[in-house]
């Protein structure tokens, strides 16, 4: 069978030679003992799967070399990190990091760039809102900040939202084993905008009727990508109390939206 050239990043695919699961299994055994050949066998063997991932991210840089190269970091990290009696398909455990590594130098190397006079004012509202912690012993409403600062609640929201990552169109939003459902699945058409910006304001009216401390959640949590265990610390509470109160704050947005 003829065996196709196609070169991505300089790497011709053909040549690439693809392990069999016991082949991985054997070159796992001799590279954690010790063996630092094993483990050049175990990247070269894996590098379609690099190849592979990278194919989702060729609209969002001009320079795959790079981007490559970050995926081979992910795929090294994978395979200083990955033990056999996980009893998982190595390509399952490495998927996420390789893909982890390349999100990092994207979002680190984005090209959207925010005005300096935003990011001033963004730092400004940060400054106050500390002050205001402090003083009240829990966070300030927006109104407040409005106030304070003599700024429009939406001044406010935008400058905040200037510090925030921007999220890929190509970003996995569902997996349950089988397809991937990207976020660029669920946008909608210009003949159901108006009923998306609908739902947007009934989301940001039901967000503002949750109790205080479940706003909080659910804004650090899905506004601020910030993880459960990093909120527990912040408010002194166990994980799974913040686990509760997000739940809690969902069904409750879920009852006034629906």
């Amino acid at each position: 069978m003829a065996r196709y050239k196609v070169e991505i990043c300089g790497v011709n695919t053909a040549n690439i030679k693809v392990l069999t699961n016991e082949e991985m299994v054997a070159l796992f055994e001799k590279y954690q003992k010790g063996d630092l050949m094993a483990k050049e066998d175990l990247i070269n063997g894996n590098l379609k799967l690099v190849l592979a991932i990278l194919k989702k991210y060729s609209n969002r840089t001009d320079n795959m070399d790079d981007l490559f190269q970050v995926g081979c970091i992910g795929l090294i990290k994978a395979i200083d990190n990955f033990d056999l009696s996980f009893a998982v398909k190595f390509s399952t455990y490495a998927c996420p990091m390789i893909i982890g590594e390349i999100k990092r130098f994207l979002r680190d190397n984005n090209s959207v760039r925010v005005s300096r006079s935003i990011k001033d004012t963004a730092y400004k509202i940060l400054q106050k809102k500390e002050e205001l912690i402090r003083l009240l012993g829990h966070e300030p409403p927006i109104g407040m900040l409005s106030k304070e600062l003599e700024l429009s609640e939406y001044d406010i929201n935008h400058a905040l939202d200037s510090l925030k990552d921007t999220v890929s169109m190509y970003e996995p939003i569902y997996n349950d084993g089988g397809d991937t459902i990207y976020l660029v699945d669920q946008l909608q058409d210009k003949k159901t905008v108006a009923g998306a910006l609908e739902n947007q304001f009934m989301l940001k009216e039901a967000i503002e009727h949750l109790k205080e401390r479940e706003r909080h959640i659910i804004k650090e949590r899905y506004f601020m990508g910030r993880t459960q265990m990093e909120l527990a610390e912040e408010i002194g509470i166990s994980q799974a109390q913040i686990s509760r109160l997000e739940k809690n704050g969902l069904e409750t947005i879920k009852k006034m939206i629906l």
